[in-house]
C-alpha cells in the first residue's frame, strides 16, 4: 500500500510566517517599550516631588500592557523597579533593609504593569477609552498601594523615627507619596487620550 502524499496548499504555511511575523513585531515591540521605561526612569530620577522621585515610566508600562497583554506590563513593570534599585533611587530603604526593598519595589512595578493589562482587557470591548483611562489610573495605585504596605511590612520603625512625632499615617500618605502620586495619577489622564492614539497607530501598524 502505497501512500501518497496530499500536496498543502499554502494556508498552514502562511498561517506560519504571520505568526512569526507577529513574534518578530511583538518582541521588537517590547524591545523599544522597555528601553523607553529605561531612559524614562532614569530622567524621572532628577524630578522630585518631596523625597522621591516622580515616575514619568507608568504611561509607556501602561502602552505596553495594553498592546501586548498583562504579561507584557507586569515585565515593564519589574524592569522599572530594577532601574530603581540600581539607579539608587531606593537608596535610604535598601540601607535599613535590603531584602524588603528588593521585594516591595520589584513587586509594586511588575503588579502596577499586570493589573493596568488586566484592566484594559477588561474593557477594552466596551469603551476603549474609557479602558484606557482606567488602567492609566490602576497603575499608580497599585504602585503607590504596594508601596505603602511594603512599609507597614518592613520600614515601621524607620518611617516612625522620619515622622518625628506627627502621626505616622498622616506622614506616608502626605510625606512619603502624596504629592508623587497626585501627579502620577494626574499625568496619566492628561495622557490617556495620547495613550489612546498611540493604540490606533499601533493596531494600523499591525494591519499593513
Amino acid at each position: 500500500m502505497v501512500l501518497r502524499r496530499i500536496p498543502r496548499d499554502g494556508s498552514d504555511s502562511r498561517k506560519e510566517l504571520n505568526m512569526n511575523l507577529k513574534n518578530t513585531r511583538t518582541l521588537t515591540g517590547m524591545a523599544i517599550m522597555t528601553a523607553i521605561v529605561i531612559v524614562l526612569q532614569l530622567l524621572g530620577s532628577f524630578i522630585r516631588f518631596g523625597p522621591f522621585s516622580i515616575s514619568l515610566v507608568l504611561i509607556p508600562i501602561v502602552v505596553g500592557a495594553a498592546l501586548y497583554g498583562e504579561i507584557a506590563g507586569a515585565w515593564l513593570g519589574f524592569v522599572f523597579g530594577l532601574v530603581v534599585l540600581l539607579s539608587g533611587d531606593a537608596g535610604a530603604f535598601l540601607a535599613v533593609n535590603p531584602l524588603g526593598t528588593i521585594l516591595t519595589v520589584l513587586v509594586k512595578g511588575a503588579a502596577a504593569g499586570y493589573v493596568a493589562g488586566l484592566v484594559f482587557r477588561l474593557l477594552a470591548k466596551k469603551n476603549e477609552t474609557v479602558a484606557v483611562i482606567c488602567a492609566a489610573v490602576a497603575a499608580p495605585v497599585v504602585n503607590t498601594g504596594i508601596f505603602l504596605i511594603g512599609c507597614l511590612l518592613f520600614f515601621m520603625p524607620i518611617i516612625t523615627e522620619w515622622a518625628g512625632g506627627t502621626p505616622v499615617g498622616t506622614f506616608m500618605i502626605v510625606g512619603l507619596v502624596g504629592a508623587n502620586f497626585l501627579f502620577e495619577v494626574l499625568f496619566n489622564i492628561v495622557l490617556s487620550p495620547v495613550i489612546v492614539r498611540l493604540l490606533g497607530i499601533a493596531r494600523k501598524g499591525k494591519k499593513d
